[in-house]
């Protein structure tokens, strides 16, 4: 189930809440939130990706014991033919496939250097061991030397597990700092949350941190306090709680069949750039195990999940810093020319600084060339910019309509504010029809759940520009809601491929 897929029928439950689906309540976070739940002091680290890191470090570790080998020990007498050249890393490879089935990968193998060293121990020598098989099966066994063998295990072995005397090391103090942690909001109240609650701190080192429970009901049947964690809220808190402090994921322990009550939370909770998971911790419907997902051994369902994740990540930030960067320079001479046109027609800087919404409501500050006379810039964006408005300079008019007027935004792609394709980002005070856009728009913060963009599927689709009537800023969130539930590397290839003929559509951009 995705966000995308359940908009509509979150929109029916929408219309009977106080305050419009996705919108921050009015009232301030509940003080307790913020005293029971800092900010981490040093950002998160994904279990995923850091796995991933060490299976790539330990497969180079394998591959320079084999390297350093062949040149010490055989310089000059045996060349680094393709056949050892494939046979380290064969055995690099194998290394890591049988280390992963030996269950030496993950945040708490990690930590147990002890009991995972032998298993790393285990798994080299039944590498090597495959290794020496294999080649005496073949009767491959004279066309590499035996004391090359011998000293690639004794290499091997020796650097990893020093490796992992060091990883253990490392990953424990991490582990203190609770960088590996996912920081848990719980939705109920009552024995249910205590059993999760309970289920997950029998865990140990599940690497789930409870900072809260949260809950709209105000009767009896919702503790202050319930298995030592405070009540910090109803669930309209939680959404401003969330844009405070780090939450990365939020367990329902509410039944299946309170589907009305679990419906109308989600209509508020969607739009947060977190997992939401359904406990079926203490649900006597059981279903196949294959339906359901684990933290830890808990068992929930999965409701919504983060749109970009884990190395989805790493590979868009690595592209939008590489490509932004290498965008910037090439551009550089366009840049400077079209800044020195901005300085010599009007008075006042080249620049133009914005504040705008960025990830989870986040806001950043936007670069753009400057386009309206300097007395008359609108940094709010309280007024819609028009065809002919007079606040716009005529080189601005010009910069406008071909978008020229973005590039700086290169800036803020390379800082990390800005991603290359992904919605763009609103002004604070942006309107549709003197309306607010989150007033206009149910779950308009859902768009906020990626990083924003320089060009976004809405734009090369014509939605760009003035939004002077509700449907215009209405399309340009469905087609940013379908861009974040259908996110892909291709996708953003794709967008970025066809924005260039989409800048050629000026019928809206004044």
């Amino acid at each position: 189930m995705s966000a995308f897929d359940v908009r509509d029928i979150l929109k029916t439950v929408a219309a009977d809440q106080a305050a419009p689906a996705g919108r921050l309540p009015d009232r301030e976070a509940v003080p307790p939130a913020e005293t029971m739940a800092p900010v981490r002091s040093d950002p998160a680290v994904s279990p995923v990706v850091f796995t991933g890191c060490v299976r790539a470090f330990e497969f180079c570790l394998v591959a320079l014991a084999g390297l350093c080998a062949q040149r010490w020990l055989l310089a000059g007498v045996v060349p680094l033919h393709l056949g050892y050249v494939a046979a380290i890393l064969g055995l690099a490879g194998l290394t890591v496939l049988v280390l992963q089935a030996l269950g030496a990968y993950g945040i708490r193998a990690f930590r147990a250097f002890f009991s995972v060293g032998a298993r790393v121990v285990l798994g080299w020598s039944l590498v090597m061991l495959l290794a020496a098989t294999a080649l005496f099966l073949a009767k491959l066994g004279d066309h590499y030397s035996r004391l090359w063998l011998v000293s690639v295990y004794g290499g091997g072995l020796a650097l990893l597990v020093t490796g992992r005397l060091v990883l253990s090391l490392v990953v424990s103090a991490q582990t203190r700092r609770g960088r590996f942690d996912r920081r848990v909001a719980i939705v109920g109240g009552g024995e249910p949350a205590e059993a999760l609650i309970r289920a997950i701190e029998a865990q140990g080192d599940s690497g789930l941190k409870v900072v809260g429970l949260f809950d709209d009901r105000n009767d009896g049947r919702s503790a202050d306090v319930v298995a030592g964690y405070p009540k910090l809220g109803n669930v309209s808190d939680l959404v401003t709680f969330a844009r405070c402090t780090k939450v990365d994921l939020i367990v329902f322990t509410l039944p299946i069949s309170a589907e009305a009550r679990i419906l109308q939370m989600l209509a508020k909770l969607w739009v947060l750039p977190v997992d939401i998971r359904l406990s079926a911790h203490a649900s006597k419907l059981r279903l196949r195990p294959r339906s359901y997902s684990y933290l830890g051994s808990v068992p929930v369902l999965d409701v919504f999940d983060r749109p970009i994740a884990d190395w989805d990540v790493v590979v868009k930030g690595v592209f939008d810093r590489v490509v932004g960067a290498l965008l910037l320079l090439l551009l550089s001479p366009v840049m400077l020319a079209v800044g020195l046109a901005v300085k010599l027609t009007s008075p006042g800087p080249v620049f133009f600084r914005q504040k705008r919404h960025g990830f989870n409501n986040e806001v950043i500050e936007v670069y753009k060339f400057r386009s309206m006379y300097t007395d008359q810039c609108d940094y709010s964006a309280a007024k819609v910019v028009t065809k002919g408005d007079p606040r716009v300079t005529p080189v601005g008019r010009f910069l406008r309509k071909s978008s020229l007027d973005e590039l700086p935004q290169l800036i803020n792609v390379v800082k990390g504010d800005l991603s290359l394709v992904g919605p763009r980002p609103h002004a604070l005070q942006a309107k549709a029809a003197n309306t607010l856009y989150d007033q206009v728009v149910d779950g308009y913060f859902a768009r906020h759940k990626v990083k924003p963009g320089m060009t976004g599927w809405a734009q090369i689709n014509g939605w760009r520009g003035e939004t002077d009537t509700s449907e215009k800023i209405q399309r340009r969130v469905e087609h940013d809601l379908y861009y974040i539930e259908n996110w892909s590397v291709f996708f953003d290839l794709q967008i970025l491929a066809m924005t260039p003929l989409a800048l050629f559509k000026t019928e809206n951009a004044y």
